[in-house]
């Protein structure tokens, strides 16, 4: 055999070997598409970024980790949440603490194995970020709920926020510099290397002028909390804040705190779209602020719709909103729900613009008001999970705002016991329900709460948790977008005929 034949040999086996089983067409190919459809594998390593849960000293917080069982995940695997060090840490990350002084660095809770959750407690203002990591069977749906209780004082109440990704942009419509109010944006840096972001905030007039919040520092594996009012000193009802990473990734969150109504956390709305849902608005609102923001350089004029158990309806004396571009609107919508189910649904009057959307939502009266957000939301997707749920202080609300759909809800076993328990339900197009969601058989402690779109349109959901005292309008919302937990893999066939050609 020539030696060229030997090269013109080894030249394939070698290509064969780096492409290995990719499908390649040339150009031109007018055959047949043999293709297969892509699959969907489970991921193998999922981040998450819980805030530091509060300044107060009378503060009791609560962690729950759960992972949902996944079919074709890795066999091995784990998850750990580890302190990020706070703002001010000396360089040897102890935050000028001596070794001696008796505080336990175990961590505050250690996640167990898919299908099992585990929770944990913590007291007090010393509790720190936390970064989060899963690989292998735990990363795939991995969920971690936060939950603080503060009995007294400026943001009373139950402050709940679901842990989540490092991304590289945020927005947040609903924040505010009112007198009353004390909002704090969180940045919580996981990786090695700082990160390096901008912080702006938008009101009635537009931008608000600021130098303050221009390439902020996050420090690796550290946290940083800003003060709204140290941004700028022009008091707003409305704000949207916006956060942009110049370098890195981060987690961001927005706590806001009101001398009144008490407090919770404002999570990141949905990416800026013309199509936006805002899920499971208590039905016993007393108050519903919508606040709206576009970040093009077009107005935007929108829809208003409730979704209510009956299909979707219009609020009378709010058909339609305008948004100036660049400019944050605030509406009071009142009582729209009228004590039932109900998710606000905006769609374009005509053209499509990008909009960020949140409402605000006040439940009780007097002395016993207390205030939660809801953002615009993305669907359930395939999956999306809730943890720290709590037997009679659960409401899951499912809406169907474009058209039917059947759903599965799966409640896990609880933290301290209790047996798994499913139900199927069927939504009528353009409706919300609260469902009598599953609860565990011998349920002791608190558990997870995993929504699945067996088939139909969209589904959006939202969970509602209420404090232990039922004389007290305590309450806190999570929204539960598609948890990510698998990813789209194109399946490939071995094709040397590319080298043919």
């Amino acid at each position: 055999m020539k030696r060229t034949t030997l090269s013109l040999i080894a030249c394939a086996t070698a290509l064969a070997a780096v492409t290995g089983f990719a499908a390649v067409s040339a150009p031109g190919d007018s055959g047949p598409d043999t293709a297969a459809p892509a699959a969907r594998l489970p991921v193998e390593r999922t981040s998450l970024l819980c805030p530091a849960p509060s300044t107060s000293d009378l503060a009791e917080t609560a962690y729950t980790s759960f992972t949902p069982v996944t079919k074709g995940a890795d066999e091995k695997g784990s998850a750990a949440l580890v302190a990020a060090e706070p703002a001010g840490a000396t360089d040897d990350g102890k935050d000028g603490k001596d070794e001696e002084d008796g505080k336990d660095e175990k961590p505050v809770v250690q996640p167990k194995a898919p299908g099992t959750p585990v929770g944990g407690k913590t007291t007090g203002a010393d509790a720190p970020a936390l970064i989060g990591t899963a690989e292998g069977k735990s990363a795939p749906g991995w969920t971690v709920q936060q939950t603080t209780e503060v009995a007294a004082g400026t943001g009373r109440g139950l402050q709940g926020v679901n842990c989540t990704a490092p991304d590289t942009e945020f927005w947040f419509p609903g924040a505010s510099t009112a007198t009353g109010r004390t909002d704090y944006v969180h940045l919580t840096n996981p990786d090695d290397s700082a990160a390096v972001v901008d912080i702006e905030l938008y009101g009635k007039d537009g931008a608000l002028k600021s130098t303050v919040g221009e390439g902020v520092t996050v420090p690796p594996h550290g946290s940083e909390s800003l003060l709204l009012s140290t941004l700028s000193d022009v008091k707003q009802t409305d704000l949207t804040v916006h956060v942009g990473v110049r370098s890195g990734r981060l987690g961001a969150a927005v706590q806001a705190l009101d001398d009144k109504t008490g407090g919770d956390w404002l999570t990141a709305a949905a990416d800026p779209a013309s199509d936006l849902v805002m899920p499971g608005i208590p039905k016993d609102a007393t108050a519903v602020r919508l606040v709206l923001f576009t970040p093009g350089g077009t107005d935007a004029d929108l829809k208003v719709r409730l979704a209510s158990p009956s299909g979707l309806i219009t609020p009378a004396g709010h058909e339609t909103v305008h948004v100036k571009a660049g400019m944050t609107t605030g509406v009071d919508l009142g009582e729209v729900t009228r004590g039932e189910a109900g998710s606000l649904v905006l769609t374009p009057t005509d053209r499509s613009v990008p909009v960020v959307a949140a409402v605000r939502v006040v439940r009780g009266k007097g002395d016993e008001q207390e205030s939660a957000f809801i953002p615009a939301s993305e669907p359930v997707g395939a999956r999306a999970t809730a943890a720290d749920n709590r037997a009679k202080h659960t409401t899951l609300a499912l809406s169907a705002p474009d058209g039917a759909a059947k759903v599965r809800v799966t409640a896990s076993a609880g933290t301290e016991g209790g047996t798994p328990a499913t139900k199927t339900y069927t939504l009528k197009a353009g409706t919300t329900q609260n469902v009598d969601a599953p609860v565990p058989a011998g349920l002791k402690g608190s558990y997870a709460l995993t929504v699945e779109t067996v088939s139909g349109g969209p589904v959006h959901a939202s969970r509602t948790l209420t404090g232990s005292d039922d004389d007290v309008a305590s309450f806190t919302v999570q929204t539960l977008p598609d948890d990510r937990g698998t990813v789209s893999v194109p399946n490939a066939d071995e094709d040397l005929s590319v080298l043919q050609k």
